[in-house]
């Protein structure tokens, strides 16, 4: 028979995800509500009577597959959680890196603009001039 892991590990998500809901819960409750009252109250369709053993093995049947299956999505989630993990990780140092590249060039323009302006002020050039003639229009005070 073959076997494949995903389809199967898909399938117990789905079992996972539907034994934790409430609608689950009120269905399994009215359920063995309706077991017990018609093994309790009903002699003619009895066919599990007090002390419920039959109901007990249900119970029993449906933990012993429900445990295992849980226990399948759950080692699923941790995969793929981990995963995203690493994915986040592997993005936060690119992230990182290129923030600290724009940092290094940034720095880069701002001395090479600053060496430039220190030149033409050594020079007298027109940025010094332009640096201390007021604009035109403007008036002095």
């Amino acid at each position: 028979m073959p076997y494949e892991p995903g389809a199967f590990g898909r399938f117990s998500e789905a079992v996972a995800r539907n034994l934790g809901t409430a609608r689950f819960l009120v269905v399994q409750t009215f359920l063995v509500l309706v077991w017990i009252t018609i093994n309790v109250v009903s002699v003619a369709l009895r066919w599990d009577p007090y002390p419920f053993i039959l109901l007990n093995l249900m119970f029993s049947v449906q933990a012993a597959y429900a445990a295992p299956l849980i226990l399948l999505a759950q080692n699923r989630q941790e995969d793929r959680d981990r995963q995203a993990l690493e994915n986040d990780r592997a993005v936060a140092i690119r992230t990182q890196e290129n923030a600290e590249y724009l940092a290094r060039e940034l720095a880069a323009v701002r001395l090479a603009l600053e060496h430039r302006d220190d030149d033409r002020v050594a020079r007298g050039g027109r940025f010094a001039q332009r640096a201390t003639r007021p604009a035109a229009g403007a008036t002095s005070t």
